[in-house]
């Protein structure tokens, strides 16, 4: 199935590693430009040698508000245009909430609905002066479902990017954006170290999941591929849960 995507423009948030990476180079095998985002360079411009001329990697900070500000119009001046923005990066400080400070919640908070908001406002501006049109996919969590032990700031942020997600689809549609999000459940990425590298806590990860095992990164290309495609043009404020029947089973 042809997508369509040859030669949109897609920006991809927390591109050099794990979903992010992946979601990044699937877009770019169906034949996107896409800017990769994130804080190191050195792994952003690895990524970018895999896929020379279709990956451009571009640093920046998720807690820095004015530059997430200015870079879908950096992106848009740079590459002629912009299709498609991905918010995938977020962070996920593990603790008993009872030790969390209010500078925990705030920063997490930031990094996981500010910025994305910043970022889906920049696009949005420029998808309109295109002459409407655009795609956006906000990366959450099985986390904003059902909430999860030690990850309280986490699945605050992940619920409050779904509800932002809903409300921005329904005040976009008018101009044609598709504002979308991914609830992604376990996978096999940096992220779940720690899980990977015990048999006793990944064999109890896994039992949680009908599917008895966790996803590969490669399996969330194909549904972020269509969700920034002209095939998806009537959907918009959905939550896709990619985890394998995890929040299906009572």
């Amino acid at each position: 199935m042809d997508l369509g995507l040859a030669d949109r423009v897609a920006i991809v948030t927390g591109a050099s590693r794990g979903l992010g990476r992946a979601m990044a180079e699937a877009l770019a095998d169906e034949g996107a430009r896409v800017v990769a985002v994130a804080r190191g360079e050195a792994p952003l411009r690895e990524l970018a040698a895999t896929r020379p001329g279709r990956i451009e990697p571009l640093v920046a900070d998720m807690r820095d508000a004015a530059r997430l500000a200015a870079l879908p119009g950096e992106v848009a001046a740079a590459e002629g245009r912009l299709d498609a923005l991905v918010n995938n990066a977020g962070i996920a400080p593990a603790g008993n909430f009872l030790e969390a400070t209010p500078e925990l919640l705030r920063d997490v908070l930031e990094v996981n609905v500010v910025a994305p908001g910043v970022l889906c406002r920049g696009a949005a501006e420029i998808f309109v002066a295109q002459g409407g049109g655009g795609k956006i996919v906000n990366v959450a969590s099985i986390s904003a479902i059902r909430g999860k032990a030690v990850l309280a700031a986490y699945s605050a942020s992940k619920g409050a990017l779904v509800q932002l997600t809903r409300a921005l689809a329904a005040e976009w549609a008018r101009h044609e954006i598709q504002v979308n999000a991914i609830a992604p459940g376990g996978f096999i990425t940096e992220a779940q170290q720690e899980v990977l590298d015990s048999a006793d806590m990944l064999a109890r990860r896994v039992r949680k999941i009908p599917a008895r095992r966790m996803g590969e990164p490669a399996e969330i290309g194909p549904l972020t591929c269509l969700l920034c495609s002209s095939g998806a043009d009537f959907v918009t404020g959905s939550v896709f849960v990619v985890d394998g029947g995890e929040t299906a089973k009572i």
